[in-house]
């Protein structure tokens, strides 16, 4: 399994790298567009285990999204950045709480086209992040991917206390906040030592514009954010008696299951590289 998982990871990293120095912003296009259509799948079959309509609706779904952000592109994306993060903070983190609605019930297909739209909104800020440039949508990432990695190995030494036994037992708070820990950590080292190379990242703009104390702040909630995306996640997938989100990725399950914690985190942060 584990060498699975290594192949696959250096088959992505060799075409998403590639793609996002060379500057080809429409071998970038490509690419997004079909992660984007691959999550939509996921999504839907999430929601709708039994149906075999998810292709389709994913088909039209992309194709919209193709559409909307790269051949006529003309709404401000920071509509749909706005409409995620507040998705978020009324409804999917409530549901972590308050539980989900009943498969094959209209408050389920409901929630569906929502989540789709939370989707869409992680989608259109990878788009403007790396139109801003490439560095600045990795620095976003890197966050995310950060406080997942400490996380886990925080949670295996220190883990006491379950984050949400009845989700995804495997997390604990110590593990959660030891990840939020080595976040601050590294931001603070990539500002510090990181000169002009890392000027222009994620963290180095919030400083620079909102100082220490607002950074920390915005650090902690992204993090907040990352973890809720992938409780949420998880939630679906208990719901749905699913491991993974599909087995397009060997060894790591879909691509839902690779980009959960993103799907806050990427409009919160386009969110507020628009007011810096």
């Amino acid at each position: 399994m584990l060498k699975t998982r290594i192949l696959t990871a250096l088959a992505l990293l060799a075409v998403l790298l590639p793609v996002l120095y060379f500057n080809n912003y429409w071998a970038f296009a490509v690419v997004a567009s079909c992660f984007f259509g691959a999550a939509i799948w996921e999504t839907f079959r999430l929601f709708n285990p039994e149906t075999g309509k998810a292709a389709l609706i994913a088909a039209f779904w992309t194709a919209a999204f193709v559409y909307a952000f790269f051949i006529a592109p003309g709404t401000d994306p920071s509509f749909w950045f706005a409409i995620s993060v507040l998705l978020w903070t009324l409804r999917f983190a409530p549901a972590l709480k308050l539980g989900l609605p009943p498969l094959n019930s209209t408050a389920n297909t409901f929630l569906s086209l929502v989540y789709a739209i939370a989707v869409v909104g992680c989608f259109a800020a990878i788009v403007t992040l790396y139109a801003y440039s490439p560095l600045y949508l990795l620095s976003v990432m890197a966050i995310v991917w950060a406080a997942d990695i400490f996380a886990y190995f925080s949670g295996k030494a220190f883990g006491k206390r379950k984050l949400a036994p009845s989700i995804s037992p495997g997390k604990s708070w110590e593990g959660a906040i030891g990840g939020g820990i080595a976040v601050l950590v590294l931001a603070t080292l990539s500002i510090v030592l990181g000169g002009e190379a890392m000027a222009q990242t994620f963290a180095a703009r919030v400083q620079a514009s909102l100082g220490w104390a607002a950074l920390y702040a915005v650090l902690i909630l992204v993090v907040a954010a990352s973890v809720v995306g992938d409780l949420f996640e998880s939630q679906l997938k208990r719901r749905a008696g699913f491991k993974d989100s599909s087995q397009m990725l060997p060894g790591h399950g879909g691509v839902l299951d690779r980009v959960d914690a993103l799907v806050p985190v990427l409009p919160l942060a386009a969110l507020i590289g628009a007011w810096l």
